[in-house]
């Protein structure tokens, strides 16, 4: 016998009435509705994923057209090919002191490896005591740039080296021949480097095997990673940093492989510099070699690797501090007062730019003896 299924009652102990077909589609609406809300959320997560790579990628690509290849190896020269010979024989003589006039003075003495091949003076200190008229900037990645010296009164590393020996309040030597000639222990490896010279020994070699050995003091950084492609290299703050550093103005001049050193710029476009310095003298810079009023207050834009372990800064050491200089290139050169956000973004791109120094120009030479 079959049972009758009991009708539905309602509170009033009625039957209650069939489900009609509009409800039944509202159910139908609320479930397709849900699929279509989870659907959304899905893809908006995506996208939103998308978008960031996607800016990432468009970072990457700006950056290197802004700043092009990442550094090489070594910074070559057409006049002056590298050889291992070459960097030996510069490296000993980047430590000499003997050459100088009170045998106090070396390129090590200005330019000390633990402070990132600067001393960490206003303005560097000669033989004698004789104060330099600028400050002494790190020769690290140095060859690449289009001149050296701030007012670009040398033409490359070789040529600095080289002068460096004549320098009143550098080295102040008469004759870096007949002090190196008695030191029997060069001969040969001047012999070795430039072989072939009748006269292997002679102050223009001296600058050509020091430009050799500076030449290979290189040092790549976790911005060169970026630039080869991994995006990952630089942090959040860094990437945030590097956009900031583009988008105020900073590129138009530290731009490039060395984030600068390739063009001569008026310090202080916008105001006078020493009104934000409280520089001790008022430098014409490279007037002095130009004798031109319109290069009066250029110099050399400095390039910006390992800048954060390099204070003082500018061409006197005025500032010590890098939080005040950024905010200062932000005034006289962008007419612009930098945030504090702004400030600490750029700060975070520039720690990007330190890398290390090679390990072989770390390790101290042992000099030639006169036995």
């Amino acid at each position: 016998m079959k049972h009758k299924s009991l009708p539905l009652q309602t509170n009033r102990g009625e039957e209650a009435p069939p489900a009609r077909l509009s409800e039944k589609l509202d159910w139908f609406a609320l479930l397709f509705l849900t699929f279509v809300v989870a659907g959304v959320i899905v893809l908006s997560i995506a996208g939103g994923a998308n978008v960031g790579a996607q800016e990432s990628g468009d970072l990457l690509t700006r950056a290197k057209q802004v700043f092009g290849a990442p550094l090489p190896q070594v910074i070559s020269s057409e006049t002056n090919p590298i050889t291992p010979a070459k960097v030996k024989l510069g490296k000993a003589l980047f430590y000499e002191t003997r050459v100088s006039l009170d045998g106090t003075v070396s390129c090590a003495r200005c330019h000390p490896f633990d402070l990132y091949a600067t001393d960490g003076l206003k303005k560097s200190i000669g033989v004698q005591c004789r104060v330099n008229p600028r400050n002494a900037p790190s020769i690290l990645n140095a060859a690449g740039e289009i001149s050296a010296h701030w007012i670009g009164n040398r033409k490359d590393v070789e040529d600095q080296a080289a002068q460096a020996l004549l320098g009143p309040a550098s080295f102040a030597t008469t004759s870096v021949e007949s002090v190196l000639i008695e030191i029997g222990g060069y001969l040969p490896l001047f012999q070795e480097a430039f072989p072939g010279d009748k006269s292997p020994i002679s102050a223009e070699n001296f600058g050509k095997a020091i430009g050799a050995f500076e030449r290979t003091l290189v040092t790549p950084s976790p911005f060169d990673d970026f630039l080869k492609g991994n995006e990952k290299a630089l942090t959040e703050g860094q990437t945030q940093g590097l956009t900031t550093f583009i988008e105020v103005g900073c590129m138009t001049c530290h731009s490039g492989t060395y984030v600068g050193g390739q063009m001569y710029q008026k310090f202080g476009v916008l105001e006078p510099y020493w009104t934000y310095t409280r520089s001790d003298t008022i430098d014409e810079g490279r007037y002095e070699v130009t004798k031109q009023e319109s290069d009066k207050y250029f110099f050399k834009v400095p390039m910006l690797r390992n800048v954060e372990k390099t204070p003082p800064y500018f061409h006197d050491g005025s500032v010590s501090s890098l939080v005040d200089a950024v905010w200062i290139m932000g005034k006289i050169q962008l007419g612009k007062d930098l945030t504090k956000q702004e400030k600490e973004g750029i700060l975070s791109f520039l720690a990007s730019l330190t890398g290390a120094i090679p390990e072989d120009a770390l390790k101290l030479p042992i000099l030639p003896t006169n036995d």
